[in-house]
């Protein structure tokens, strides 16, 4: 016999999904700008790889979860 599971549930409250998407979208907004400013600013010689990728990675964190809850404060459950 099936025993009765529990519902799923979120492990954060809907009501803080649009602030959550602000925040995150606003942080991976200004990293990415910063890292334009700093491509743009460098020269070919002061470039470094590793700050490079790690602001990229950074941005696209933070941008890839202020989309996914600003999908979800609108109302499409992904």
């Amino acid at each position: 016999m099936a025993s009765q599971g529990k519902p799923i549930t979120s492990p954060i409250s809907d009501v803080y999904y649009p602030s959550l998407a602000v925040i995150m979208i606003g942080i991976g907004l200004i990293v990415t700008a910063s890292f334009f400013i700093y491509e743009a600013t460098s020269s070919k010689k002061t470039r470094s790889l590793a700050k490079e990728l790690i602001a990229g990675t950074v941005a696209s964190v933070f941008l890839g979860f202020g989309s996914l809850f600003l999908l979800l404060a609108s109302g499409v459950y992904v």
